[in-house]
């Protein structure tokens, strides 16, 4: 805000006055959903997203699919030896060794330049996706716009809303991408923001992929590496980079599970 005064002897004259862009509202139904991405392509305007992805967030539809999975997230609560029962981490090691063992040069090129081992990269490939089995089947832009306007944790995602309208911008993803029910996309499920941040062309074509597997795992290493990794240290719980896979994911079941299986992974 920006106030220019003149006095005379009698008189104050307001020459200029620029009034804050109202900030979106949010809400709990999908009722105010299209106000709300009228307010919104403002402020993602002004935090420079283009019109292609303008042209997607006016396109986006009220996820209730999305709504509903945010507010039951029960895998979450199970004990450490349920939760991984129910993931599957006998078959994700198993997998992931012989994965390790036939990728050798692409997993040892990963450790070279980012310094995570090969086993923490594929233990989260395998558990978010399946090792890209299922990628999700919700449209990228409509989940995270409507988690973006859902009062409960707006502010967290804005930024990765911002994040998906820029990634439609570069054509990275379009508004009909599909990804998982909160928005994440690709192999190993980067919510847009972190994607548009840490996103590596891995595989030399000129653009950054995350349906396209070697540019998912690069980036899924330039994550932890900018988060904070140190190469050789543990990642085992109470070890240097434990509070690295943490910043992957902030649910203290899953990152006991992840630093288990990469262990057996790379054991």
């Amino acid at each position: 805000m920006r106030l220019i005064t003149f006095m005379s002897t009698a008189l104050l004259v307001v020459v200029g006055f620029a009034a804050p862009v109202a900030a979106a509202q949010c809400g709990n139904n999908s009722g105010g959903f299209n106000a709300w991405k009228s307010a919104f392509a403002q402020e993602a305007e002004n935090a420079g997203v283009g019109q292609r992805g303008l042209n997607a967030l006016a396109q986006a539809q009220y996820a209730s699919g999305t709504i509903a999975a945010d507010r039951n997230q029960k895998s979450f609560k199970y004990t450490l030896s349920k939760f991984m029962q129910v993931r599957g981490a006998d078959t994700i090691v198993a997998q992931g060794r012989k994965r390790k063992a036939r990728d050798a040069a692409f997993y040892q090129s990963l450790e070279a330049r980012f310094g995570v081992p090969a086993g923490v990269i594929i233990a989260i490939h395998g558990m978010e996706t399946g090792f890209g089995g299922f990628m999700g089947d919700s449209a990228v832009v409509s989940a995270i716009s409507t988690l973006a306007y859902d009062c409960r944790r707006s502010d967290f995602f804005k930024p990765h809303a911002i994040g998906a309208l820029k990634l439609v911008d570069t054509g990275a993803i379009t508004g009909a991408t599909k990804g998982a029910k909160h928005g994440e996309l690709g192999h190993t499920q980067f919510l847009p923001g972190n994607a548009l941040r840490y996103g590596i062309d891995a595989n030399g074509d000129g653009r950054v992929d995350f349906y396209n597997q070697a540019d998912a795992l690069a980036s899924t290493a330039n994550f932890l590496r900018q988060k904070g990794w140190q190469p050789g240290k543990g990642y085992g719980e109470g070890q240097a980079n434990y509070a690295v896979i943490k910043q992957w994911n902030a649910a203290g079941v899953y990152q006991k599970a992840i630093a288990i299986m990469a262990a057996r992974i790379d054991g």
